[in-house]
């Protein structure tokens, strides 16, 4: 009897997660930063990139939601970033104007 050596096993399978995970959040981010850096140096609008982050992660969740893996908690959190979000934008038009 031959063994096979095995491939893939869940360490390999949570490493490439891992690895996606840090891939998704390093585009994210420099997106971010990209679009913050043509709005306040440049003055330039940058709806396309930032609509590219949003776009992300609504399919993350709407991929997570269809396979019934978020919480109330997952909940929480995004509508308190989301809050976070909008009083720190709102802050921001006010005190550039």
């Amino acid at each position: 009897m031959t063994s096979a050596a095995v491939e893939r096993d869940e360490r390999t399978v949570a490493l490439e997660n891992s690895g996606y995970r840090w891939s998704y959040l390093v585009l994210s981010f420099g997106l971010l930063l990209s679009v913050a850096y043509r709005s306040f140096a440049r003055g330039e609008t940058s709806w396309d990139l930032f609509a590219l982050v949003l776009v992300g992660g609504a399919v993350n969740a709407v991929y997570q939601a269809t396979h019934h893996v978020l919480y109330r908690r997952w909940a929480v959190l995004s509508t308190l970033a989301i809050l976070v979000g909008a009083a720190l934008a709102a802050m921001l038009v006010v005190f550039r104007h």
